[in-house]
């Protein structure tokens, strides 16, 4: 197959670079927010109960994940039953369940076996939330020294947290404790989507090589004086918008990161 998709080319790198921390973390990155193909044994029963295909590789299980329906057909030779989920859903769900991975497998470069240890590793840092701390910001600086790859991360998870905030900003702060350090600040922010838009900005350091302590998160509503101060010298960050409002929208199993299908 002549399609090359961002996880060809993530695991590409990867293997180029095989001492590289940073190419092994964007691989994963890229694997956990992919959609993926998940071949089933059996048709999906509408419910919250899914029956993956079960491969053993010696004295170890896996499921295996496509990135494309195409490479999936591909492998089996023949149409089989599947779910579409996120590598993060999907990590999710075989966490605790001693499965691993099979990416791929015979139909692109980025065949790959991760084991379980690995599927419960990303699992475990995809769970990772920013500690909060009580402090006030008293000056507001540009943003100096922080790698272009972390830029890079932050620009990909923001992208896809459509309709999650108006707008955010990386700026060089100063406390009132008189720490200094990086801030990301969004503005306007959904109350419910706090939580994940943390865990976004908290993955994209991880799977940057960069020490959690590098970034700290903040929340702001539109129209306070420390946001323009923000907005005449931070990184802006435009989240995209919804074009119209949709309603009564269905989630299919495994769509919510919060609740993956279950394994039976």
């Amino acid at each position: 197959m002549t399609d090359v998709t961002a996880l060809d080319q993530a695991h590409g790198a990867m293997e180029a670079a095989p001492e590289d921390d940073t190419a092994r973390l964007r691989f994963y990155d890229q694997l956990a927010q992919s959609e993926l193909f998940l071949m089933l044994a059996k048709d999906a029963d509408g419910g919250d109960q899914i029956t993956p295909e079960i491969f053993e590789v010696g004295a170890d299980q896996y499921v295996l994940v496509f990135d494309r329906e195409a490479r999936l057909t591909g492998f089996a030779g023949r149409a089989v039953p599947y779910v579409a989920l996120s590598g993060r859903a999907i990590a999710s769900m075989l966490a605790g369940q001693r499965i691993g991975l099979g990416v791929n497998l015979e139909v692109a470069p980025s065949a790959i076996l991760l084991p379980a240890t690995a599927v419960t590793w990303l699992n475990e840092t995809l769970g990772h939330s920013p500690d909060e701390v009580e402090a006030a910001v008293t000056q507001v600086h540009p943003p100096s020294g922080l790698p272009e790859a972390l830029i890079t991360a932050l620009d990909g998870k923001l992208a896809t947290a459509m309709g999650l905030a108006q707008s955010a900003y990386l700026v060089g702060v100063t406390y009132d404790t008189g720490a200094r350090g990086h801030l990301l600040a969004f503005v306007g922010a959904v109350p419910e989507a706090q939580d994940a838009l943390a865990r976004a900005a908290a993955e994209a350091l991880t799977f940057s090589g960069i020490e959690a302590g590098a970034m700290d998160v903040g929340f702001f509503p539109g129209g306070e004086p420390v946001v323009g101060r923000m907005e005449a010298v931070g990184l802006r960050f435009d989240l995209p918008q919804p074009q119209e409002p949709t309603r009564g929208a269905v989630i299919m199993p495994g769509r919510d990161p919060d609740k993956p299908p279950r394994l039976r």
